[in-house]
């Protein structure tokens, strides 16, 4: 029977064998230091009780979750939560700071926000930065190594401070990236949505369009109302108009001819569904534009 490989497991810092856990500790030291005494590749790994934040700010590395890899480039910050298997292969000129902290620290700053501790259980990868943001957070992380590295009073308090205020600046814009990415979101389906319209063979439901989506019915048309403001039935029937205003100007078919070409059953409930959406009737559309 083949046995399987257990999982690397640190209670401190990569490749420290005797590392022992402790409910204040932070580190922060440069990725070169530790990254290429292992030839730039940290194999996947665990730490039980630790936070971990892999700051970026020039180069490139392979980042290598449970079930994925990612090929990243600076800027870039990674979150990575106690028990969260990762690894990393650096190219050589990767420059940045790991910021190692104690679980307990993270849960005593936050243990009234689950909204930020929400944030906080999961692997983040975040390289999209505005205003400066990334600025933000290296002078943040300065402050960090000053308060860390120094000898000043109350300096504890100092990084509580500097800390909270690093992992609150990450929360936001976790925030921000998943707004971007459900507004991406939104416009693939409003594009597909589109373009499975002038593909139908009328008639075809809402919630049949919504099946091939993969989304509800109700999903669909807040989509298309935060797009165009029209209900997904409302852009069916623009389409449909559409479709039958060529006809009418470019074609000699009967009003019916053209309904039963739209997969109309009955031609006067076409009539009157073109008469809501234009106030005429087809005739009196088709009679408009030869005057």
């Amino acid at each position: 029977m083949k046995q399987e490989k257990s999982i690397l497991n640190f209670e401190g810092l990569y490749g420290d064998d005797y590392g022992r856990y402790s409910s204040e500790y932070i580190f922060l030291e440069l990725i070169a230091t530790r990254s290429q005494l292992f030839n730039w590749t940290i194999k996947p790994h665990i730490h039980s009780q630790l936070f971990q934040l892999f700051i970026v700010r020039k180069g490139s590395l392979l980042f290598q979750e449970a079930t994925q890899e990612h090929q990243l480039q600076a800027p870039c910050i990674t979150l990575i939560p106690p028990t969260k298997l990762h690894g990393l292969v650096y190219n050589p000129d990767v420059e940045g700071y790991i910021l190692t902290l104690s679980e307990s620290i993270i849960d005593e700053i936050f243990k009234t926000s689950s909204v930020v501790w929400k944030t906080l259980e999961d692997i983040r990868i975040l390289n999209h930065f505005e205003d400066k943001t990334f600025d933000k957070i290296q002078k943040n992380l300065a402050n960090i190594e000053f308060e860390l590295f120094g000898e000043n009073p109350e300096r504890y308090l100092m990084l509580r401070a500097y800390l909270t205020e690093l992992f609150i600046s990450l929360h936001r814009l976790t925030k921000q990236e998943e707004a971007q990415q459900n507004d991406s979101m939104t416009m693939a389906h409003f594009r597909k949505f589109q373009l499975l319209i002038k593909q139908a063979n009328y008639p075809k439901s809402i919630p049949e369009f919504a099946d091939e989506l993969n989304i509800s019915s109700v999903h669909l048309n807040r989509i298309c109302n935060a797009v165009s403001g029209k209900s997904a039935i409302e852009l069916v029937h623009q389409n449909i108009i559409n479709e039958a205003q060529k006809y009418l100007l470019h074609t000699s078919y009967s009003v019916s001819e053209i309904a039963y070409m739209l997969k109309f059953e009955y031609p006067n409930y076409f009539a009157k569904l073109f008469k809501k959406h234009t106030g005429v009737s087809p005739l009196e559309f088709r009679k408009m534009d030869r005057k």
